[in-house]
């Protein structure tokens, strides 16, 4: 490939371009009206939400760490008053865990499937079982792939505790049921930071229920806890949606099916690429040897992966190496997560070794995301792929 050729991580300028009249068109709108914090534009979006994730209720809020704040404190009787445990994957993003710990409760750290990167469900039933007072469960449906959904609703049903879904990274990814995500637990908290597959220019989230209850106590705790105007039953939070983000957000809504549909084809052409050098997917473990590389295994219709990140896996004593290498040939990579969880340093009093939670520590050790956003050209995507194929066949054919 010439050398001329760069593959960021991550290029939103063309979608942006593409756009231009339709966004600047509907920010010139709000600025018109100056109505800048909620607001019909608001309200707007999240009926449109609503609708494409097909749940009754969806509530805007300043962000997809601020969406789990405020869905803990709707489904936490307590909060944060009380002492009670939710478990959570440990390898995730660190809002997941930090939500919880803000509120004064304690994360229970579940170790992930090795084959989805999701939290283990057999583990959450041993931890469940060893808890003495467990609140909530929280899975999250990472990367884009739902979480064995099922199993997490039928202990959550078990032990009689809601299950709130982080579908941050997973809007448009449909369950094993054939199910929006983020619709079928207690909540449903979604982020549209700018990485998003649907992303603002800015922070913003949202919350999903479809009960009416609990979409009423996630309105008034977003405003301070205010109902009515100055008066205040409960403690609440600072965390509107503002209207420039929705105005934003509405307009790259529409588009969301077909940026999905691309990523799938970049996905799949990765997945064609690697296998022809003789890769398999996440389902074989990298210990069992062969072309030292795994794809992202993809859970069959009517599941849906929407790929907001592309995982592939090689062992740790090259990943690092391989990240240099493509960082050389100018291609954008990125690891989540180096640090699980349980590890971070704010989480040491909880008392947890790295190798209490094994997958999710190789899992870090091992991985690494590639470009995959929908705008990529063929020529980049070739780069990509035949980069990691050289590099990884030589490095397998010398035993490295």
């Amino acid at each position: 490939m010439p050398d001329h050729i760069t593959v960021p991580l991550l290029d939103l300028k063309p979608q942006y371009q593409a756009l231009k009249p339709e966004i600047d068109a509907a920010i010139q709108a709000v600025v018109d009206s100056q109505y800048f914090i909620l607001g019909p534009t608001v309200s707007d979006f999240e009926a449109k939400c609503a609708q494409y994730c097909n749940t009754p209720h969806a509530l805007g809020c300043a962000s997809g760490s601020d969406a789990l704040l405020l869905a803990l404190m709707a489904v936490v009787p307590g909060v944060p008053k009380i002492d009670g445990q939710v478990i959570c994957p440990s390898y995730t993003f660190f809002a997941t865990g930090g939500a919880i710990s803000r509120l004064g409760l304690t994360p229970v750290y579940a170790d992930i499937d090795p084959v989805t990167y999701n939290m283990c469900p057999e583990h959450v039933a041993e931890l469940a079982e060893q808890c003495d007072n467990l609140v909530a469960i929280l899975p999250v449906h990472l990367y884009g792939q739902a979480c064995d959904l099922d199993a997490i609703l039928a202990l959550g049903e078990q032990h009689g505790v809601p299950v709130i879904e982080d579908a941050a990274q997973a809007i448009g990814t449909r369950d094993a049921q054939g199910e929006m995500v983020g619709t079928r637990g207690a909540v449903g908290t979604w982020s549209f930071f700018p990485s998003k597959n649907l992303g603002g220019f800015g922070d913003a989230g949202l919350c999903s229920t479809s009960d009416p209850d609990v979409a009423e106590r996630l309105r008034i705790d977003r405003v301070h806890g205010m109902e009515p105007k100055y008066y205040h039953k409960q403690i609440g939070v600072n965390s509107r949606l503002d209207a420039l983000q929705a105005a934003v957000l509405s307009v790259k809504l529409d588009h969301l099916e077909s940026w999905h549909e691309a990523r799938q084809r970049n996905a799949a052409f990765y997945d064609k690429a690697f296998a022809a050098a003789g890769a398999v997917d996440s389902r074989t473990p990298i210990a069992e040897g062969g072309f030292p590389l795994r794809t992202p295994y993809a859970n069959p219709a009517p599941a849906r992966h929407i790929y907001n990140q592309y995982v592939i896996r090689v062992p740790e004593g090259m990943r690092d190496e391989l990240r240099a290498h493509l960082g050389e040939r100018k291609i954008g990579s990125e690891i989540y997560y180096p640090v699980p969880l349980h590890m971070q340093e704010c989480f040491a009093d909880l008392g947890y070794a790295p190798e209490d939670l094994p997958e999710s520590l190789l899992a870090s050790r091992e991985t690494i995301a590639l470009p995959i956003y929908p705008d990529l050209t063929q020529e980049q995507l070739e780069h990509v792929a035949d980069t990691i194929v050289t590099w990884v066949g030589e490095r397998a054919a010398v035993g490295a």
